[in-house]
């Protein structure tokens, strides 16, 4: 019997979220330790919590997160395709970026709250910096392997360079760079976490952390919960989206 993909990749999940509740609750019940509720607890504190300060905090979470994503994608995408494609300007801004992208971002929080304050814009432009780097620098090496016979295929029908990045360079570097926005997708959670527990009053990383220093650990795992669906609903997001932008790639 034949079964739909869509179908069996929603039963695989389900297995695996079923294999890591049963995991979790084996491995808590083993410890006996306060500070490892059993994944039932941990879940009923969850949807208990939806209408007692997870949902408002999830929300602010995905709006930092979905910004910085949008944000740093339409300016990484064109600068990137631009500098693999021309030397002239990679010769002066290659550098630049060599030098700033192995620097780990997250040094930039102090700075970044010292100049932009406490408030989202702060975590969203620092969230920003991390994925632009990432899908830049991809976008970059992927658009400087374009095969030059693709190129030449379409100038010889009267193609401008303009319908050149379009229609040749831009669909040939889609795949890679929508690789570069999966892994810059958990940097993205890690940093907005980081950036939630300094000086912030709502997020999920506000909230988790407010439940540890109560000592409040189901409320605490909670929030871990909610944090994990956030990257996993956006990698999903993200995996859909390659699905419909490049079908190409899922031809065999």
């Amino acid at each position: 019997m034949h079964v739909n993909p869509s179908v069996k990749s929603f039963i695989n999940y389900i297995i695996a979220i079923l294999f890591l509740i049963l995991l979790w609750q084996f491995i808590s019940l083993c410890m006996a330790d306060p500070a490892l509720p059993g994944s039932v607890q941990a879940i009923r504190a969850f949807v208990t919590g939806l209408d007692n300060g997870i949902s408002r905090n999830l929300l602010f979470s995905a709006f930092r997160v979905v910004i910085s994503i949008l944000l740093s994608t339409l300016l990484a995408v064109p600068l990137g395709l631009l500098l693999g494609r021309e030397t002239h300007l990679d010769r002066f801004l290659g550098p630049v970026v060599y030098l700033i992208y192995p620097i780990p971002k997250i040094v930039f929080l102090p700075v970044v709250l010292s100049l932009f304050g406490l408030g989202n814009w702060a975590k969203i432009f620092l969230i920003s910096l991390i994925i632009f780097f990432q899908i830049l620098v991809t976008a970059r090496d992927a658009a400087r392997s374009v095969e030059r016979l693709y190129l030449y295929s379409v100038k010889s029908l009267g193609a401008s360079r303009k319908d050149l990045y379009r229609h040749v360079i831009l669909p040939a570097c889609l795949p890679e760079i929508f690789t570069s926005l999966r892994t810059g997708l958990g940097a993205a959670i890690a940093v907005l976490f980081m950036t939630e527990t300094f000086a912030s009053s709502e997020g999920i990383g506000f909230y988790l952390m407010d439940s540890w220093s109560r000592l409040s650990y189901n409320e605490m795992y909670a929030g871990v919960i909610a944090m994990s669906l956030l990257g996993f609903v956006l990698y999903i997001i993200l995996d859909w989206l390659e699905k419909k932008i490049c079908p190409w790639k899922f031809l065999y």
